[in-house]
């Protein structure tokens, strides 16, 4: 006998209310509470953007326009998983000065040689 593969299955998940602290969230019978300061990912994303979010298993959430997946034991307990990746400040993706300067004086020289 052979089993017919069932579609993706859906879990209910809702965002209610998105303030300029964090937005709530539905997950079955449970309102979390997803902080901005603990995730920053959605700090600046789109109420679009925020309210997309899919509930492939019971444990796990993902927001496709985002490509952020989160387990909702991270949202219950953001203590228990630290943020890997710290964003790093446009400035601190900037050439020193010096790197600029050489920079600056490789330019000028190429110019001279082209004439």
């Amino acid at each position: 006998m052979k089993s017919v593969a069932h579609g993706p299955s859906t879990f209910p998940v809702e965002v209610t209310n998105v303030s300029t602290h964090g937005f709530w969230l539905f997950v079955g019978e449970r309102e979390l509470f997803v902080a901005f300061k603990a995730f920053p990912w959605f700090k600046e994303a789109s109420i679009q953007a925020i309210t997309h979010v899919e509930l492939p298993s019971p444990h796990h959430l993902y927001w496709p326009e985002l490509d952020v997946d989160l387990a909702v034991e991270s949202i219950e307990h953001p203590e228990k998983y630290p943020l890997v990746s710290q964003a790093r400040s446009n400035q601190a993706l900037q050439p020193t000065s010096r790197a600029r300067r050489a920079r600056s004086k490789s330019t000028k020289r190429s110019r001279a040689a082209r004439g």
